[in-house]
Parts: C-alpha cells; structure tokens; sequence
C-alpha cells in the first residue's frame, strides 16, 4: 500500500515551454491543519530523495512536531513517485520526459497548498540539498504568503563547478552501451554505478575518507563501502528519472523566470521571510561561500554553517550528530 496521496494537475505548461500531460504530485502529510491554517510547514524532497527520507526531521519533539504543525512534504518531479520519465505515458515516457525546472516545481507545490488546501501562509519552508533550492525558490516567487525558511546544504543558484559535476554523473551514466539513448529495457547498472560513484566522492568530504568514517558505518574497507552501499543505493533508481532531477538542478537559479529576468541579486533581496541558512562546512557541492554571500543579499537572513566532516550529506539525516544539531537549530528558529 502506498502511504502518499496524488494530487491531479491536468496538463502543466512547463518553463520549457513544453506541455506536461496529466501531470500528478505526489505528497504526503503530517498532523493536523489547524483552524486558522497557520501551522503550516513545506518539506521538499531532493535529487532522488522520496518523502520518506525527509522523515528523519519529522517526529513528536522534534523540530517538525506534527502534534504542532501540519506538514506537507512534496515529491519532486522525477523522482518516480511525481511525474516522471518512469511513470509517464507517451509521449512523454523515458528519455522523452521534458525538462522541469526548480520554478515548475515550486508553482506546482504552490498549486497543491493553495487549491487542495486553501493555504494562505506557511509558517516554514525548509530542504536539504536540492529541497534546499526549492527552498529558496518559495521564499523568492512568494514572499507574501512565506515566513521563514531554512534552507541547508544547498544553494539559491547552482554555481558553475555543480554544474561541471551533475554532468559528469550524467556522463558517467551515459556511458553504459546499455543506456541506448535512454531507451532501455533493462536499467543500465554500470551506468547506474559509475554514477554512484562520481556521487560518492562529492556527497563527503576529504576528510570523510581519509580517517576512514565509513567505518562507523559497518563498513569495513573503502571498497566494501563503494560496492554494499553506493553500488546498492543507486541500482534502486531509474536512470531517466536520475538524469532529469539532475538537468532540474544544473539549472536551479530563483531568478531564472520571468518574476526577476535573471537578476540573481534582486531575487535574494525578495525574500523578506526570516531565513536560516545552514551549509554543510565541508560541502563540495554547495560550498559555504556560495551561501555566505546569498545571504549578504537577503534582508533577514542568518548564516550558520553545520561544522561537519560528512560534507554534504551531513543534511541527510545519516549522522546522529549532525542531525540532532540541524533539528535543535530548527527548534529554535522556529521560537524566533
């Protein structure tokens, strides 16, 4: 049994300027909305993430309380349980899906809050990663309706060196002769390891590797990590499904629409809504920099970078510590 709702958006005019048919947004809640509709709290997942993995933060006495708030947790496009290229009829199947951007996924959420549920105001929009940008996105295309956000481990813009790096993953992918331009019949598991492994050696950081925390893990050898673990994770995907949150993500920028025109400044001095902003210290995807000086442009913004050697992935909720000290950050924000 399926322990998410769909909700139906009929045919979605894309940024692309292509036309999603019958496109579906798949969520799940969690609590109660209140009368008065203000206890909301939007939870977007990330690159290959489904609401589960975004559970983590969610439970009584943590910082997303559901006795407190009503939490709606989105599914990105792409993720295989959203529209997607796994689960899409021609003649938008496989590698025909069409692009999606971080905004289409962020109108579509809109369009569930507002019209499913009639939400005027959410009291917190928070992600990690790609969740992050989508982030970012709600405070920028509705300042109005959003008051706080805490985006972690993520960036309002996808900086160049992301990108170079979503693309050698797509590369690496691709280059599995069983790829067949992403009309596979069977997935492409060298392609789909390969790419596990360039995600690998940026999820971490250096420092992760060289004193061998893998270990703590149950992983005994670099090798037995990369082989049982990373191997394993990404032979559990769909490798069209993969590709397209990446292309969402190289593209990820809150002034890429016709609202800012591309004016990145502007779109960061828009988000009035108080703002905690959280890098990972070691993160070589969403380097902190890349934070400190988004939230130079943001009237309400606190920067506050999580001292972690797990590198990007000190926001996936896999580490203890680093977890308790996102949720106890969180708690608190949420008090201000």
């Amino acid at each position: 049994m399926k322990d998410y709702e769909l909700y139906e958006l009929g045919d979605v005019a894309l940024q692309s300027g292509d036309t999603l048919l019958n496109a579906i947004l798949a969520y799940k809640t969690y609590g109660t909305l209140n009368a008065a509709k203000n206890n909301v709290v939007v939870y977007p997942t990330w690159f290959a993430g489904l609401h589960t993995d975004n559970e983590w933060l969610i439970g009584p006495g943590k910082a997303l309380d559901p006795e407190k708030y009503f939490i709606i947790v989105p599914n990105m496009l792409g993720n295989g349980l959203s529209s997607s290229p796994s689960n899409t009829p021609p003649p938008y199947q496989q590698a025909h899906f069409p692009h999606v951007s971080i905004y289409d996924n962020v109108r579509l959420q809109h369009q569930l809050v507002t019209e499913k549920f009639g939400i005027t105001k959410i009291a917190l929009v928070v992600g990690w990663s790609l969740g992050a940008v989508q982030t970012f996105q709600w405070g920028a295309s509705y300042p109005d309706m959003v008051e706080r956000i805490a985006p972690f481990g993520g960036t309002a813009k996808t900086r160049p060196h992301a990108k170079v790096v979503f693309e050698g993953m797509i590369a690496a992918l691709q280059a599995d002769a069983a790829w067949q331009d992403g009309y596979y019949n069977e997935q492409p598991k060298a392609g789909l390891a390969a790419m596990g492994r360039v995600y690998a050696a940026w999820g971490f950081s250096q420092a992760y590797y060289l004193e061998q925390l893998y270990q703590q893990e149950g992983y005994n050898t670099l090798e037995e990590y990369l082989v049982d673990y990373w191997d394993q994770v990404f032979f559990s995907f769909d490798a069209n499904n993969l590709i397209t949150m990446l292309r969402t993500g190289i593209t990820g920028d809150i002034s890429a629409n016709s609202i800012y025109n591309g004016n990145f400044e502007l779109a960061l001095s828009s988000i009035t809504a108080k703002a905690l902003v959280m890098p990972g210290s070691t993160d070589l995807f969403f380097p902190p920099q890349d934070n400190a000086y988004e939230t130079q442009h943001m009237p309400n913004a606190i920067f506050l970078p999580i001292e972690s050697k797990w590198g990007h992935c000190a926001g996936i909720g896999q580490h203890e510590q680093d977890s308790e000290w996102i949720d106890e950050r969180l708690k608190r924000f949420m008090l201000e």
